[in-house]
Parts: C-alpha cells; structure tokens; sequence
C-alpha cells in the first residue's frame, strides 16, 4: 500500500504533499487541569507566607541603605 500521492497533471509543486504519513497517537483534546493549578496555588501562597514576614527587614535594610547613600552622597554620578 503506497502513501504517495500524485498530482493530476505530473507537475512538480512545492505546495502539494507528497508523502502522508499515519499515525498510532490519538488526537489531543485541550482541558483544565485542576490538579496542576491547585498545586500552583498552594506553591505562590506558601512563598508568599513565608516572604510577608520578611518584607518589614527587607524595607528596613532598603531604608538604610537610602539612608547611607544620602549621607556619603554614592548616588553613582562620577561614572
């Protein structure tokens, strides 16, 4: 059984298929997948549970730094 196929009038066209090739796999229907993002929930609100603590010391080290960059005037101008 040959899978070729041939043009009407012979002509060599780039734009036709010339080989078709079968296959074993079923089509793939797209769906939601609750599962996936229920776990991706749980991992964002576990990052953000631990990270809200932390938020207070990361503007406290934020703030001082201004702070010495104020005073010591590194503002990175000279460059």
């Amino acid at each position: 059984m040959s899978t070729e196929i041939e043009t009407a009038d012979g002509s060599d066209d780039a734009g036709l298929l010339r080989t078709a090739y079968r296959t074993v796999t079923p089509g793939y229907d797209s769906h939601e997948d609750d599962e996936m993002n229920a776990i991706g929930w749980a991992i964002f609100l576990g990052v953000v549970a631990i990270m809200l603590p932390l938020l207070p010391f990361v503007a406290i080290v934020w703030g001082i730094s201004k702070v010495v960059e104020a005073i010591t005037g590194d503002d990175d101008a000279e460059e």
